[in-house]
Parts: C-alpha cells; structure tokens; sequence
C-alpha cells in the first residue's frame, strides 16, 4: 500500500505561500504559509497534519489492539498535540479518553501503551510521545 501528497510552494519561506493536496482529494490545495505554521494565519501547517495522522493512527491502532483482546470500545477520543521548538518538533502528546465496556484500568493501560508503541506513526517519529490515557 502507498498513499501520498503533495505540496507546491511559492516565494521565499517567509513570505511565500503554499498548498496541499492528498490523493483522496480530502485536502485539495488547501493553504498553508509562514504565518498559518509560526503564528496564527489561515490555513494548515505541517504540524498540524502530523497531530492529525498521529491521533488517528494511534485510535485505530489501539480500536485494533482492545479487539485482540476480546474488547470493543463504544469510542476512542484522542487529542494530539505536536510541540515544535525551534526548528524541531520536541514531542507528539496524546491525551485518550476511551469508552470500553467491561475492560479493568490494568487491560486498558497495557492496551494503550501497545497502541502508543505500535501505531506506524509513533514509530515513524523520532521524537517523546506522552500519553494520558483515561478510561471513562
């Protein structure tokens, strides 16, 4: 399997602008620029979509992992938040709230620590990844 994007940019970094698309066409020269990334303008940024990639693989990783073990969530709620220092992303944060009928808090953490270690996007950062996992 292979899935890909692309991104066109024009100008200089900092006052150039630049679009994206993925092959689903569900971002589909969607605007990113200097000030979407480093302030607050319109548009995504790279970071941005690696939150995104990274909550959804880990939640389909670890919907993956409860079934194996006999277990299927009513819902997997993960937020991510990438932090970027300087010209470095420092670290991917996941915070998990997880609805999962008849699982015991031990089951659910040793779930979640596989899903965090295991989803293809953790292993494809090379970066901490923190995990807060809460069973509701």
């Amino acid at each position: 399997m292979k899935r890909s994007a692309t991104a066109v940019w024009n100008g200089t970094g900092k006052d150039g602008n630049g679009s994206v698309s993925t092959q689903s066409t569900v971002l589909d020269k969607v605007q990113y620029s200097y000030k979407s990334r480093f302030e607050n303008g319109t548009g995504t940024n790279p970071e941005e979509l690696i939150a995104a990639a990274h909550a959804g693989c880990f939640s389909m990783k670890l919907a993956f992992v409860l079934n194996e073990a006999g277990f299927t969530a009513d819902e997997i709620h993960t937020d991510c938040t990438i932090t970027m220092e300087g010209m470095s992303i420092t670290s991917s944060h996941l915070v998990l709230k997880a609805k999962v009928p008849g699982i015991d808090k031990a089951k659910f953490d040793a779930a979640a620590a596989d899903a965090k270690a295991n989803c293809p996007i953790s292993k494809l950062l090379n970066t901490n990844i923190m995990l807060d996992a809460t069973l509701v």
